[in-house]
């Protein structure tokens, strides 16, 4: 129900100068002016948004039925209003995902043992450490450059999930308007970048903590899952002069290697060029509108990927061939509804331009052709 109109309320010339109002009412804290625009709703955005926002407001455009222009102004908010019982929900549900998937899964701490003694779960949290650093550094790299360019972004949700990481990753909800192409691409590869940092450091300590003894139960035969090294971490381990895998049956990676191989992982499928992914912030920063011809490509070549593994490879569902089907459906599903169109269309400068490809070819160094294969032990 509208309300009486305070008397600051917001009304910068810009409004009045494209903008023919006839009436202004208050929804709760928005601020609503009806009227008539002399401009589209994308031009007449760009025209008042920095007015609005200096009044500490975000503004939006919409039609009503009968016609009229509504310019909604919402107030901003620049900060995190009490305890986000949700994050800190989620996020301890997935500390308790991670830990009981890391020690059943990794650390080959049998379930009974477990429910006998929940406290059994703690040995995987080195492997809980490494999977959480990585995808919560990731976000929080969107989230200080979200707030670096005065964009409302919310805290990181992690979700919990079961095998085989005990978890489905992290996101962050971006519900202010985007100033402009800049601001756009850096909280786009802010995350990537800042993710690969944290997988670095993980990958290394990994590497140092040596290799980790598998029960002899475990070596009893049967089929199991094997995770394909990125090259990213194979250049990593030739420096450090460290291996990746073991003549020894009884000796694996250390569990924390899988951290490194999660944020790998997410990293590629975070940069597919595509809806609100990374990738399609990033590219629509860079081209502008064309991020949509690339966008088009995506599910395409994902349902390629699929086929060669099937056709050619001879490899099942589950060793890839499902993995990329899933994400070129995936991909298909969220292209419809693209990045986000800032306010400010202008073109990047050439500083920022390269850094998209530099952060494009860290990528690749992390793609695998086959992530995951099924083989005999």
């Amino acid at each position: 129900m509208s309300e009486a109109v305070p008397d600051d309320y917001p009304r910068p010339p810009e409004l009045d100068a494209v903008f023919h109002c006839s009436e202004v009412r208050t929804d709760g804290d928005r601020v609503l002016y009806y009227g008539v625009s002399d401009v589209g709703e994308r031009e007449l955005v760009r025209r008042v948004w920095p007015a609005f926002r200096e009044a500490g407001y975000e503004v939006q455009v919409v039609t009503t039925d009968g016609g009229l222009d509504v310019v909604v102004a919402t107030p901003y908010s620049d900060g995190v209003d009490g305890v986000p019982w949700v994050n800190v929900g989620l996020f301890v549900a997935t500390v308790l995902s991670t830990l009981l998937v890391g020690a059943t899964a990794w650390y080959y701490v049998p379930f009974s043992t477990i429910r006998a003694n929940p406290l059994a779960a703690l040995e995987a949290w080195p492997f809980t450490a490494a999977v959480l650093g990585v995808l919560l550094t990731h976000e929080l790299g969107h989230y200080a450059m979200g707030r670096y360019h005065g964009v409302d972004v919310s805290l990181p949700y992690v979700i919990p999930f079961i095998l085989p990481f005990g978890t489905m990753g992290a996101i962050i909800r971006m519900r202010g308007q985007m100033p402009d192409r800049e601001a756009l691409f850096d909280i786009g590869v802010a995350g990537p970048l800042a993710g690969l940092a944290a997988t670095v450091v993980v990958t290394v300590v990994g590497l140092l903590l040596g290799p980790f003894t598998v029960p002899e139960s475990v070596l009893s035969g049967g089929r199991v899952i094997v995770f394909n090294n990125p090259p990213l971490l194979d250049l990593i381990a030739a420096a450090l002069d460290q291996p990746t895998g073991y003549s020894d049956p009884t000796k694996t990676a250390h569990p924390v290697i899988m951290g490194a191989w999660v944020g790998m992982f997410f990293t590629v499928l975070n940069l597919l060029p595509v809806g609100q992914l990374d990738g399609g912030h990033i590219v629509r920063a860079m081209v502008g509108r064309r991020q949509e011809t690339v966008a088009a490509t995506v599910p395409a070549a994902l349902f390629g990927i699929s086929a060669y593994l099937y056709f050619v490879r001879d490899l099942g569902l589950n060793e890839s061939v499902g993995l990329w089907a899933f994400w070129g459906l995936f991909s298909a599903f969220i292209a419809y509804r693209g990045p986000a169109d800032p306010v400010d269309d202008s073109s990047l400068d050439a500083t920022r331009m390269a850094v998209g490809v530099l952060t494009f070819a860290l990528g690749l160094l992390c793609f695998m052709l086959v992530p995951i294969q099924v083989t005999t032990i």
